[in-house]
């Protein structure tokens, strides 16, 4: 049976956007959903590339403010979401009264809102083996809690989404974690915890995540409950058609790098890269961990530019092979340079995960 895509029907609507149409998932089939009212206004925190935020706007939600520490990433911001208001600025530094005079700039006052965001996790990793709760930036989600209970002063908050590393539950951060759950409960919110993997949202990734979706009270909205996609498993199956692609030089020319201007890397320098002998000893390395054709990815991740080495063993991977390992459409464009594109894509919440969470939440919105 063949679906005969109507002019100027939801669905034809999503498969005129590339950033929309790229990912197809559960959705398609249940485009009937029906909201009362209009979707919460979408206030993104520590967005990054926008990762989380592509999975909300998939789903319709309009992404009115958008904020991040990094220039680089607001600049990738800017560029695929033209049509939200992206600043760069360090939330510590702005504090929730600066938060909501930007939010104020951009819609009304008790407008129905939601707010999102993954503050920086390399304080609650496990691949750091130096983290320790003194490590500020374990305080960063505390700082998430005082904007979200400003802003709900102002506005009508009607869902929160909290993403993290899982070492966020470790026993060493416990308190930390206790306080997050604690404090969304004390705002006036139903929280949802889900252990999630990208690999069972249809992206070619062994990434595992904690997510909180923390839906307000009172408001008889169901519980959240991510439903899982069937997609790519296995790194062919995202790049095993690609080109080789273009090696960084001051005087790379962006016209020269082919398929997507991303698809660059780091000229090969480490021996490990022309003799497969030496190379094979280091591959329990995390800075020469070499990927598997026919496995998944473990986790994208960075180092000094330490992105994961390709299968064929001579090079690490290109930005735009990170980028769909992570789930992201080919249309989407990551701006700054080598290094802060490495950073952005390690960063960043694989789209389809996040658009499961946020087709998730408009069910619960809609009662369903």
């Amino acid at each position: 049976m063949h679906t005969i895509i109507q002019p100027g029907s939801d669905l034809h609507q999503l498969t005129q956007n590339p950033l929309k149409a790229d990912v197809i998932n559960t959705s398609i089939n249940n485009l009937h959903i029906s909201q009362a009212q209009p979707l919460p206004h979408i206030i993104s925190l520590f967005c990054g590339a926008g990762g989380l935020d592509l999975g909300f706007y998939q789903e319709d939600f309009k992404i009115s403010l958008a904020i991040d520490i990094s220039s680089a990433a607001i600049r990738t911001h800017k560029r695929n979401f033209d049509n939200t208001h992206s600043v760069a600025a360090d939330l510590t530094d702005l504090g929730p009264n600066g938060v909501l005079q930007l939010v104020k700039a951009q819609i009304p006052i008790k407008s129905r809102i939601g707010i999102i965001g993954g503050p920086p996790c390399q304080g609650f990793s496990r691949a750091n083996s130096k983290s320790t709760t003194n490590d500020p930036r374990n305080q960063l989600p505390t700082k998430y809690l005082e904007i979200v209970e400003h802003l709900k002063k102002h506005f009508s908050v009607e869902f929160v989404v909290f993403e993290n590393v899982l070492g966020i539950k470790d026993k060493k951060h416990a308190a930390t974690y206790c306080s997050i759950l604690n404090g969304l409960n004390i705002l006036g919110f139903n929280v949802a915890e889900n252990e999630l993997c990208s690999l069972d949202f249809g992206v070619p990734q062994n990434r595992n995540r904690v997510v909180l979706s923390a839906m307000r009270k009172w408001r008889g909205y169901s519980k959240v409950e991510p439903l899982k996609n069937t997609g790519l498993t296995t790194v062919r199956s995202a790049i095993g058609n690609l080109p080789p692609p273009a090696f960084f030089s001051p005087k790379l020319n962006p016209n020269d790098i082919p398929v997507h201007r991303n698809h660059w890397t780091m000229r090969p320098k480490s021996p490990r890269f022309h003799n497969p002998e030496m190379f094979n000893k280091a591959t329990h390395s995390r800075s020469f961990k070499r990927l598997s054709w026919d496995k998944p990815s473990p986790t994208i991740a960075f180092g000094h530019r330490e992105i994961h080495v390709h299968p064929n063993g001579t090079r690490r991977l290109s930005i735009y092979e990170a980028m769909l390992l992570q789930g992201f459409p080919k249309e989407f464009v990551l701006e700054g340079n080598l290094s802060e594109q490495v950073e952005q894509i390690s960063n960043a919440v694989p789209p389809p995960l996040a658009r499961s969470i946020a087709f998730a939440i408009k069910r619960s919105l809609s009662g369903l």
